[in-house]
């Protein structure tokens, strides 16, 4: 009998949380993962927008729900991550709500400094924590944080998202160094320059668009769709010894000088 490799990758039977996934890149993951055969439940805050996106996987044939809340809210992130392990255990949490905010340092708003870093940062804390409680207590699960480029390197005018970013990666690995003997994998994506709405002035702007293209060994931006092979990956079986790691998904940016 050939070895079945197939179901090393396959998510049929689990059930995945995927934070920011009305749009972009949590999108695309949901519908990577769903595409796998788990059930995904996308969440964000605006309830109408998550749940138009919800329906759209639905029309393609994928089992999909929606579940707004503010992953910044530790109250609210708690009552929801219950109820709905409470309805059916979640195996699969990725940690993709995040934000973008340019400016120099000097002039650095400190409001918009606390928005970045509650967005990219707290909320992973507040959602694994309320996650982990449950995976801790069954002895399984994967947790995904989506980190960035800028979890190893620095650019001007983003310090905050970089602070954030960073945190992101050595959050990973401190989750790993307590859960890891509960059967939890918990790994990191981090995508370099990918073509989404975030990006969308970058990508606009001619010269900055040439300097990506040009300094990626792949020679184009990253597709949302790029993310997808890693994030499957990270969830299913095939990644059961695989820890505490960050894998980066750039074009090979990062790999050459």
């Amino acid at each position: 009998m050939a070895f079945d490799t197939a179901a090393f990758f396959t998510l049929s039977g689990k059930r995945a949380l995927i934070t920011g996934s009305s749009q972009g890149i949590g999108f695309a993951i949901a519908r990577g993962l769903g595409g796998a055969g788990a059930q995904v439940i996308l969440n964000g805050r605006d309830a109408a927008k998550t749940e138009k996106a919800a329906a759209a996987l639905r029309a393609e044939g994928l089992d999909a729900v929606a579940a707004a809340f503010d992953v910044t809210d530790a109250v609210a992130v708690r009552a929801a991550v219950d109820r709905l392990d409470a309805e059916r255990p979640i195996d699969i949490l990725v940690n993709n709500a995040g934000i973008q905010h340019r400016a120099p340092l000097v002039d650095f708003p400190e409001a918009d400094y606390r928005r970045v870093m509650a967005t990219n940062c707290d909320s992973v804390f507040f959602t694994a924590q309320a996650v982990g409680r449950h995976m801790v207590r069954r002895g399984r699960g994967k947790i995904i944080n989506i980190g960035s480029l800028m979890s190893e390197l620095g650019r001007a005018s983003i310090v905050p998202y970089t602070t954030s970013k960073g945190a992101v990666k050595m959050m990973t690995k401190g989750m790993c160094a307590e859960w890891a003997r509960h059967n939890i994998q918990i790994n990191g994506i981090s995508p370099g320059y990918i073509a989404t709405e975030m990006n969308r002035a970058l990508m606009d702007d001619k010269a900055f668009s040439g300097w990506v293209t040009t300094r990626t060994p792949a020679g184009r931006w990253g597709e949302i769709d790029d993310l997808i092979g890693a994030a499957v990956f990270l969830s299913s079986r095939a990644s059961d010894y695989v820890n505490g790691q960050m894998i980066i998904v750039d074009g090979g940016m990062s790999a050459v000088v």
